[in-house]
């Protein structure tokens, strides 16, 4: 039974006994891949509780039901998995990592908003974290911001009490309140620090400092939301 070139939906044979098993087979298809939501791309073990017409982006390294079907879509369907090879330029959106990608003809680029035929491209991400304060006058984050990245912004919300200072405010090392300054310490207190496009030539934390005094305690959520620059491949 031949399939369509793009989708990989069935197509009715001449006197096919039991038509409607390839239609509905086809139209499963369709459902799972037109607006593409793939659960995960790392994701190397099947899931044992799954509904039909979720999808994932088998890894390398996949097992179980999954084995050797690295690259492939993993569609689920009738209670088990059918396997669609996606091609280059299909588009989705990521959930776990929140980001949408682009199928470069061997794997999923995370964040891809545009790829050459190369292989070079421009991507976006934005990343979070929640950061723990311990008693001192600043606390920093891992280092969120990714070396070669351009920075466009800081976004983050208090989730607990920041405790000590009246107010706070966000930066980097040498620039202490690049991003805000003043912001709130009750649950709920938020930033929103958009920046002129700037380049970050190595991994860099951010640097959370108080205002009038120590930190004692408190967490807040941090994202922080940059593009990259892919170079095209020799191939």
């Amino acid at each position: 039974m031949a399939d369509t070139t793009h989708l990989n939906l069935p197509l009715l044979s001449p006197s096919q006994a039991q038509k409607h098993v390839t239609v509905n087979e086809a139209l499963s298809r369709l459902d799972g891949l037109v607006q593409l939501r793939l659960i995960s791309v790392t994701t190397s073990t099947p899931p044992a509780i799954f509904d039909d017409g979720d999808c994932y982006g088998v890894p390398v390294g996949a097992v179980n039901a999954w084995a050797g079907q690295a690259g492939k879509i993993a569609l689920a369907l009738n209670g088990g998995w059918d396997f669609i090879n996606p091609v280059n330029g299909f588009r989705a959106i990521i959930l776990d990592q929140g980001v949408a990608a682009i199928f470069d003809g061997s794997d999923w680029r995370a964040g891809a908003l545009t790829l050459t035929p190369n292989g070079a491209g421009l991507s976006f991400a934005s990343v979070e974290e929640d950061v723990v304060l311990g008693a001192g006058p600043t606390a920093s984050s891992s280092a969120l911001i990714p070396a070669r990245s351009i920075l466009f912004g800081v976004t983050g919300i208090v989730t607990a009490a920041v405790t000590g200072p009246a107010s706070w405010r966000i930066g980097v090392a040498g620039d202490d309140q690049r991003f805000g300054s003043g912001i709130g310490t009750g649950p709920g207190g938020w930033l929103s620090g958009p920046a002129a496009p700037v380049p970050y030539w190595a991994d860099t934390a951010l640097l959370l400092t108080g205002e009038g005094a120590d930190f004692t305690g408190g967490i807040v959520r941090l994202a922080v939301h940059y593009a990259t620059l892919e170079i095209p491949g020799t191939a």
